[in-house]
């Protein structure tokens, strides 16, 4: 009798780069959770997450900080790239111009990502910004990255790449929740109700543990749906019989 064994999988690192709804936030800041944190936990031993993602980055001063350099000098063979930026790229306000980054310019540095990734045989991931948080009166979800997100969809056609469309899907996520429950996914506390935030937090971008779990179980699903190779190290639930 013979046996087949099952074919070994070779160990990679996914790469994760972009701004602070994706990053791993410092411990004074928690319960703020970027959806990179339990994103960690759902893939098998063969798979290391290299969470690079960093609060207030763009495109542009992820670039001008070194800090796609060390990610580029890293990558290898069958790696994954997934890259969400936006957020900081679209902030026009004068305190934020040396994060601000044009559309064009930001298309720009998503095909260098791209590029880049590509010509060390490794697998990049386009990741349209997650939403904010934003109703209008109707209770109706508005979108709050309109150029943006459009823009990644421009490219990732224009370059063959595949693209996670986690503006859209956060949206529809906060639609079905609506006004009230979704808030339960964001930072907002009332005063004393946290000890780290004494005066309280209304924050509608960034996400607590909860919220950033169920974007990290969107982004998950989306792998799926895009048969990358990477779906098929995500772990698989056990079935109690």
């Amino acid at each position: 009798m013979s046996f087949v064994l099952p074919e070994k999988k070779k160990k990679i690192k996914v790469w994760m780069i972009g701004d602070s709804t994706m990053c791993i936030q410092p411990k004074e800041r928690y319960p703020v959770t970027g959806w990179g944190t339990p994103f960690v936990y759902f893939f098998d031993s063969t798979v290391t997450i290299e969470n690079k993602a960093r609060g207030g980055r763009s495109t542009r001063t992820f670039l001008s900080e070194g800090r796609w350099k060390e990610v580029f000098e890293s990558l290898q063979e069958d790696d994954y790239v997934l890259m969400q930026f936006g957020h900081n790229d679209e902030a026009k306000e004068p305190q934020y111009s040396e994060r601000y980054t044009s559309v064009p310019d930001y298309k720009i540095n998503l095909i260098k990502f791209i590029t880049e990734s590509r010509s060390k045989k490794a697998i990049p991931v386009l990741i349209t910004p997650v939403t904010r948080m934003r109703f209008d009166k109707a209770g109706k979800m508005e979108e709050t990255h309109i150029e943006y997100s459009a823009a990644v969809w421009e490219i990732g056609k224009e370059y063959n790449t595949p693209v996670i469309d986690l503006d859209a899907k956060s949206r529809d996520l906060l639609q079905k929740l609506g006004p009230a429950d979704s808030k339960l996914l964001f930072m907002q506390l009332d005063s004393l109700e946290h000890p780290y935030y004494p005066v309280g937090q209304k924050d509608n971008t960034h996400f607590n543990d909860y919220g950033a779990r169920l974007i990290a179980q969107i982004v998950l699903a989306e792998i799926k749906n895009l048969k990358l190779e990477l779906a098929e190290r995500i772990i698989k639930p056990v079935v109690k019989k």
